[in-house]
């Protein structure tokens, strides 16, 4: 029932992405794009352009139609609107003619002359190269956001606003637009000039005091889980946006930042310091308020065991061929295993060093305790359950030929997230955009071209 109503409208304002409500709640006349043209009647229709029948239905994600205008770089907003992508909607990613994204120069290691950190984070995309410097460049994007239905950015606040296209400048041309803005503090307070960067916000919300070994330094994340997570917080805000939009026939603003997200993130570790003052600790691999859950060393590597609760623990010391440990009045309980875990670690890492990885993971096999080996990216990607999972994601880029990357985490049952298209190169879809989008004849595009407002790739 949910998707069928989210599908044709409430009966009043049309359909999902686009609402024709917003016109009279003080929205301007502008172009249907492919979105609002296909909600409809009012009585059905599809968010997808065209329309969706039921012979093609099967080929409908949930996006299609749905236009993102996206002005972001590096990693946290990259990482967003790939993932919108991957549901159907059309990324229009804005790039600086020439250099493009920053992470296009982050290398080695290239794929022919692409940085493969780029290409990790942007398939699905479109690009055009605009110099938003540039009058004329200010104004396309104004045009642009008209007939997107998402602005995704990642300035410095105040900094587009400069431009003419803060959120009050896109909205007075695109009132139905959900604008989002990704930062290192938010909109508002004492540090917002701050540049936001993963690894301060790590420190400053606290993730790197408590990450490393225990007794010893802080330790940075072997990849940037803030942006990550910012990202993630993004791409479901966008969402909630857009369905806020249908309620309502207004776009909205949005204020994602690292430090917020990352903040939120420490979940138990900051409710144990807001309601018990507990400072927490580095735990290495293990865990605060869990023993035993960590790695242990083996006689040729790791494995990672974690007894969740006091059977688990009695079936770890079976499968280690310890049972009096698991008769041990100071282990009975997981409270009493946190308030003794040197003595038991000491005891069960000792235990685990006689035998190799690969012969306790066959004997933790049917166990039904978690367990598993840390593995290196040789062993991740032949991993039969990541390869079964789809995570291996294999495109043809247009310069840099066959390359792979890993796929999204999500599997659904009524559609397919397969068959990507390539990350692009800069302004590689320039033209194709202006014509499509804005309607520009061949002699306003050259003329374009020649100021240097745009910029066009020409793949060989």
């Amino acid at each position: 029932m949910l998707r069928a109503a989210l599908g044709r409208g409430n009966g009043r304002c049309g359909g999902l992405w686009r609402n024709p409500c917003s016109a009279a709640a003080g929205g301007s006349a502008r172009a249907p794009s492919a979105a609002s043209a296909s909600s409809g009647n009012g009585s059905g229709g599809g968010a997808r352009s065209g329309g969706a029948s039921p012979a093609d239905a099967s080929n409908v994600k949930p996006l299609d139609g749905v236009k993102i205008l996206d002005l972001t770089r590096v990693l946290a907003g990259p990482f967003a609107t790939m993932n919108l992508g991957d549901l159907g909607a059309e990324v229009i990613k804005v790039e600086k003619p020439g250099a493009g994204d920053d992470t296009r120069a982050w290398g080695p290691p290239f794929a022919g002359t692409e940085s493969v950190y780029f290409l990790s984070v942007n398939r699905n995309k479109k690009s055009i190269a605009i110099n938003m410097k540039d009058s004329k460049g200010a104004k396309l994007i104004r045009e642009l956001a008209a007939a997107s239905d998402v602005f995704v950015e990642n300035y410095i606040p105040g900094k587009l606003a400069e431009m003419g296209l803060g959120y009050e400048d896109i909205k007075n041309v695109a009132p139905h637009i959900v604008y989002c803005s990704i930062t290192g503090y938010g909109q508002t307070g004492p540090v917002v000039q701050r540049g936001g960067y993963d690894s301060i916000a790590a420190a400053v919300s606290g993730l790197m005091h408590i990450t490393g070994h225990e007794d010893g330094e802080p330790v940075k994340l072997g990849v940037a889980m803030t942006d990550l997570a910012t990202g993630l917080y993004t791409y479901g805000a966008i969402m909630a946006g857009l369905l806020q939009r249908y309620k309502t026939g207004k776009g909205l603003h949005i204020d994602c930042n690292l430090l917020s997200t990352q903040v939120a993130c420490l979940t138990h570790v900051a409710a144990n310091y807001l309601n018990c003052k507990i400072e927490p600790k580095r735990w290495g691999t293990a865990h605060g308020s869990i023993v035993p859950y960590q790695a242990f060393k083996t006689k040729d590597g790791y494995i990672v065991v974690g007894a969740g609760n006091d059977r688990q623990f009695v079936t770890v010391c079976k499968v280690l061929n310890l049972p009096e440990v698991s008769k041990d009045s100071r282990y009975q309980t997981n409270a009493l295993r946190v308030r003794n875990r040197r003595e038991l670690i000491d005891v069960l890492s000792t235990r685990f060093s006689e035998k190799t990885t690969i012969e306790w993971l066959q004997l933790f096999e049917g166990s039904g305790v978690p367990y598993g080996p840390i593995n290196n990216m040789q062993q991740v990607f032949s991993d039969p359950q990541v390869l079964h999972n789809g995570l291996v994601m294999e495109m043809n880029h247009p310069t840099a030929g066959r390359i792979a990357v890993p796929g999204p985490g999500v599997r659904y049952s009524e559609f397919d997230v397969s068959h990507p298209k390539p990350p692009p190169l800069v302004g590689q879809h320039t033209v194709e955009i202006l014509k499509s989008m804005l309607g520009y004849e061949d002699d306003a595009i050259e003329e374009l071209l020649r100021t240097g407002a745009v910029a066009q790739h020409e793949v060989r």
